[in-house]
């Protein structure tokens, strides 16, 4: 047995701080997987409750020097995340105001005598006294978090920032009382430093708080209260403490507030926000409503199916977050590298300072110290921490405004490495559903043939039957009730209607019966069946007087979406289990070239192993329920779901609204994504490349590297958020 535990996690302040926490759990008994998300602040532990327990793994995490807890309901989070940033905000302001004083007095080092500064600004004892609140109160998380780094035998951006801020604040309080030289002083670098790591930090949560949209705008359409109506009577009840069976009233306007069956009244839903589709479905009795969509004209009576858990909108906000806090593989790149990042910049940094004070500024210890701060600040890896979970989380979040759902962000990343699409044809390419295409009447009135034979289907369950009365049902207002009835096994069925005798039956039948003639319709009938058309025949008192064609035609959006996916460089392939006219007919109405006819479910499965075994990266896309052995075995398996609890849990994508279009879209949004993590490394490894040798060489002064590294990580999350606005 294996449970999973989401855990909010506060005090991670780089990539170092999440993979110390992902090394120290993954060394637990029983602990099966981690995952540790900075531009979240959250993770995921998947582990074996035999060996160990939540309270445990939690004690492990706060014994690295880290506050978690098991994540409680998004309104809960988003309120402590708007606490941190007052805090943030208030620590920030105070810094900054501390500060000026001693900004003021850089002027006097750097001989600018045209500014006057007020001669208290220059005494080292109101320096001291402006710099030591910074130091040890503003900044006393960094101590910690360091302190808590150190004790685990691990070095991560507090250690960087302590080691630092310290060396510029006690050797400026050394010489503070064994010298009078006051240009000495360097109480401006460390407050600098502090100021501009908390600026960086404001900036950074306020962006950061644009990448979590998708999640925002999901949550929001979760309704606290229900009108629930029981015994004739209305009353407001909590979303919580509904269970299935409830009868609860949505008025015109109102989002239905959990997943039912409408068992009364008519109206139109926009379910936009759950499919990605804008145009509204029209519901009815007997018809699926879901959480969170938006009831637009009808009164609606619904009896809830699921509780508030269970709902597909709760479903679909579980799968958007965790695959914000899964690591696609790249990820663990920057991981293994920030691992080691930290000791080799004290190691660069310590050389630095034996550089300037040896050999090229000799004696001059203040000098030297100021150069090896400006190494530890300008080195620090956020930017590099950032580059991947901030584009994952924005990449996700705009596919899931589409209606594709990735379950696990690794697969953002797999996604755009295949090369071929393989199709089930039924409910993938065609709508899923027979639908009439073709009705012939001989002698009788269209009217009178219509009713009868709407008549006798609407009290059959076959697929064709009720594609049938649904038809009719569009061209006649009443149906007549049936007399009696007698099944035909593997043919149809016989019945009585208005004292008629009437045959509703397939070709073979007929051809059976000596007393019923197909002359003139034989020809009619082979071209309606080479389409790939079912036929039925109709007889009314022994004499044949019409006939119906039903097919499962292909989606609108089909053709153009195969077309599509062979402009991206994606071969297309289908995989049906119908005959081989059928399939013919449908792959070439679809612009498909290669197809396999008369597949079973496993035949599917083995196909697929052998496009591998050719080269192919196959994506297989099916519905989920039958295709369930090629879409495990293919490299992606995507889902076809249209509000399927099957779907949403079936494959590694699912794609919402049935759309083909969603296939090309979700691999465009994998491509974007990618080039836009690359850009993110790129431009955090070239800044560390120039900036390290600037620092080294006293280009960069400690407060311009300070806010250089603040920069950096800004820049990071800005370049991710323009994922949200990808044109597909």
């Amino acid at each position: 047995m294996v449970e999973s535990m989401q855990i909010d996690i506060k005090g991670m302040h780089c990539s170092a701080c999440a993979t110390r926490i992902e090394k120290v759990v993954t060394k637990m008994d029983g602990v099966l997987k981690v995952n540790v998300n900075l531009a979240t602040e959250k993770g995921r532990v998947m582990f074996d409750p035999n060996q160990t327990s939540k309270l445990i793994i939690l004690n492990k995490i706060k014994k690295v020097g880290f506050e978690p807890s098991i994540s409680r309901n998004t309104s809960y989070s988003t309120e402590s995340k708007r606490k941190e940033m007052i805090r943030l905000t208030w620590k920030f302001s105070i810094s900054a105001i501390f500060s000026l004083p001693l900004i003021w007095t850089m002027f006097s080092h750097m001989n600018l005598s045209l500014i006057p500064i007020p001669e208290i600004f220059l005494n080292p004892l109101f320096q001291l006294a402006l710099a030591t609140p910074i130091q040890f109160i503003i900044a006393y998380p960094f101590y910690e978090g360091a302190w808590s780094a150190i004790k685990n035998r691990q070095a991560n951006m507090d250690v960087l920032v302590v080691l630092s801020t310290s060396a510029a604040y006690f050797y400026s309080h050394y010489l503070t009382f064994t010298t009078t030289n006051n240009n000495g002083l360097h109480y401006e670098t460390s407050v600098l430093i502090i100021t501009f790591v908390l600026l960086g930090k404001l900036m950074e949560a306020k962006t950061k708080r644009k990448t979590m949209d998708a999640i925002k705008k999901l949550n929001q359409l979760q309704v606290k209260s229900a009108i629930k109506f029981e015994n004739g009577k209305e009353s407001e009840t909590f979303i919580h403490q509904i269970v299935p069976g409830d009868v609860l009233l949505v008025k015109p306007g109102e989002k239905i507030p959990i997943d039912g069956q409408v068992i009364e009244g008519t109206s139109t839903v926009n379910e936009a926000m759950l499919t990605g589709e804008s145009i509204p479905v029209e519901k009815s009795i007997g018809n699926k409503v879901y959480s969170g969509t938006i009831n637009e004209n009808g009164l609606l009576k619904i009896k809830a199916t699921k509780k508030e858990s269970e709902t597909f909108l709760s479903k679909i906000i579980g799968i958007v977050e965790e695959a914000q806090i899964s690591k696609p593989p790249i990820q663990h790149i920057a991981d293994k590298f920030t691992g080691i990042f930290v000791p080799i910049v004290i190691i660069i940094a310590l050389a630095t300072f034996l550089l300037w004070y040896i050999n090229l500024n000799p004696g001059q210890v203040g000098d030297a110290i100021e150069k090896a701060i400006a190494v530890l600040i300008i080195s620090c890896p956020c930017a590099l921490g950032l580059a991947t979970p901030t584009s994952i989380m924005v990449g996700s979040g705009r596919a899931a405004q589409l209606g594709i759902l990735f379950k696990e962000g690794k697969m953002i990343e797999l996604l755009s490495k295949n090369n071929m699409v393989v199709l089930d044809k039924t409910g993938t390419i065609t709508k899923g559903e027979p639908a009439v295409t073709d009705i012939m009447v001989r002698n009788l009135e269209e009217k009178l043939f219509l009713q009868l034979i709407g008549a006798i289907e609407k009290n059959t369950n076959h697929p064709i039957a009720k594609a049938i009365v649904k038809e009719v049902e569009k061209r006649v207002d009443v149906i007549p009730n049936i007399g009696s009835a007698i099944t035909i096994p593997g043919h149809g069925i016989k019945a009585t209607v208005n004292e008629k005798r009437i045959v509703i039956a397939n070709p073979s039948y007929f051809k059976k019966q000596a007393n019923i003639s197909l002359k003139g319709i034989e020809k009619e009938v082979k071209r309606l069946e080479e389409e790939g058309k079912t036929v039925v025949l109709v007889s009314v008192e022994d004499q044949l007087q019409g006939m119906i064609a039903v097919a499962d035609e292909i989606k609108e959006t089909s053709e153009k979406a195969i077309a599509r996916l062979k402009k991206l460089g994606i071969s297309v392939s289908m995989l049906s289990g119908d005959n081989k006219n059928t399939a013919q007919l449908v792959a070439n109405k679809a612009g498909i070239d290669h197809f396999q006819a008369e597949v079973t479910p496993q035949m599917k499965a083995e196909l697929i192993k052998n496009y591998q075994n050719k080269g192919q990266g196959v994506i297989m896309v099916g519905d989920g329920i039958n295709d369930a052995p090629a879409l495990t075995v293919a490299n992606i398996g995507m889902a076809m779901g249209n509000g399927s609890d099957i779907a949403v849990d079936s494959g590694d994508i699912t794609l919402l609204n049935n759309d083909l279009n969603r296939i090309a879209d979700s691999i465009i949004i994998s491509k974007k994504t990618m080039l836009n993590v690359k850009q993110n490394f790129v431009w955090a490894f070239i800044y560390n490349i120039i900036s390290i040798p600037l620092a080294i060489t006293g280009v960069l002064p400690p407060w311009f590297a300070s806010a250089t590294m603040a920069f950096s990580s800004v820049s990071v999350v800005l370049n991710s958020l323009r994922l949200r606005n990808i044109r597909i």
